[in-house]
């Protein structure tokens, strides 16, 4: 048996298939069942929440037309854009895929419904997928629509679960740092805890690049398969390119190949590398493991990337992005006087790494943003 598996899928335009290239196509064709991760709300919508970063909202007709050229079987909702369009937008998009044959994973109308498995048989034995993603504004809760959301308690439960009831537990996860193309220390971390919980494979995206991968304990983890299709410019080079993973089942094993693809600017029009284009990104990843392989040298590109950001995350936390006027912000962010300062972020600090404090400093913030 034969599965595939893709980062992001948005297709926020018109967009024809004949973009798409025959050798992707054919690819696809020629799986037992496709899975890719559809970032945006299928929606009519116009109802945006209150967020940081893009409103994204996928075009109804080009979805689907590259969903069926696809062959596409299932697509994982838990992802940081589902509510981007408020409940309908994520009901909207679960009727679209019922409505279509196309099974969902990792959202619903409740927490309850969002953190379901879903459970297929198969002639190699019973699979079942978890998708949840990082808690970045798309939330399910007890009471509303939204994503499976990353919770290391109920995630592991929810894996130990699923091992009882299926042969293959598929977990895939929707986090990591944009543009970053190794997993953090923690990232690290808490991927190897769930192949632990006894999930079979580990699969990650949302990050907008590829990323590396490792054995752990006998289990593949894939930190981050970047974009598959995403019809949205941008000035990162990484934004162009991904992964597509094959997973093969045979006699109660598992066995995993990578293709890269890639996007053309402008046209999106999308098809496999091959040749020494392939070899980049074959080597790009082979340095990616030996990294990831070696905490030492992981902690060591982290630090590097924490000091890249270290400008920009203190300007978050600046009084600075209370101002509702942004060109005024801009102007103030350039003069040399300080609205930050150590006692300040002390308390900061102790908001968000104390859990104490951290539950109720979401439970205010989050009442407060509904008034």
């Amino acid at each position: 048996m034969k599965i595939l598996i893709t980062g992001d899928l948005v297709t926020n335009r018109e967009y024809s298939t004949d973009n798409i290239n025959d050798s992707v196509k054919t690819l696809f064709l020629q799986s037992d069942l496709n899975i890719v991760n559809l970032e945006a709300p299928v929606t009519i919508s116009t109802s945006k929440i209150l967020k940081t970063g893009p409103n994204l909202k996928s075009y109804k007709e080009s979805t689907l037309g590259v969903l069926k050229a696809l062959n596409i079987d299932i697509v994982a909702l838990a992802n940081n854009h589902v509510l981007d369009y408020d409940e309908q937008g994520v009901t909207d998009t679960l009727q679209f895929c019922k409505d279509n044959g196309v099974k969902t994973v990792g959202a619903g109308i409740d927490l309850k419904d969002a953190s379901q498995t879903l459970y297929l048989d198969t002639e190699e034995g019973k699979i079942a997928i978890i998708n949840f993603a990082e808690n970045e504004w798309a939330n399910a809760t007890d009471e509303s629509a939204g994503a499976n959301p990353m919770d290391i308690i109920d995630n592991a439960h929810q894996i130990r679960e699923a091992k009882k009831q299926a042969v293959f537990v598929f977990v895939i996860v929707h986090g990591g740092h944009e543009y970053y193309n190794l997993p953090s220390p923690r990232m690290q971390k808490q991927y190897r805890f769930y192949a632990e919980q006894d999930a079979d494979i580990v699969i990650g995206h949302h990050t907008h690049c590829i990323s590396g991968n490792e054995i752990h304990k006998g289990v593949p983890i894939y930190y981050s398969l970047g974009n598959f299709l995403f019809t949205k410019d941008n000035i990162q080079e990484d934004w162009y390119k991904g992964l597509v993973l094959e997973v093969k089942i045979k006699e109660g094993k598992l066995f995993t190949h990578l293709h890269p693809v890639k996007q053309q600017e402008k046209t999106f029009e999308l098809s496999l590398l091959q040749n020494e284009e392939k070899e980049v990104v074959f080597n790009r990843i082979a340095t990616y493991n030996s990294i990831i392989e070696d905490q030492s040298k992981l902690k060591t590109e982290w630090n590097s990337y924490v000091d890249s950001k270290y400008d920009e995350y203190l300007n978050y936390w600046s009084p600075l992005s209370f101002l509702k006027n942004r060109y005024l912000g801009a102007v103030l962010r350039r003069l040399p006087l300080k609205l930050i300062n150590k006692k300040g972020l002390v308390l900061y600090l102790n908001l968000i790494r104390c859990e104490a404090h951290r539950d109720m400093s979401e439970e205010v913030m989050g009442k407060y943003l509904k008034r």
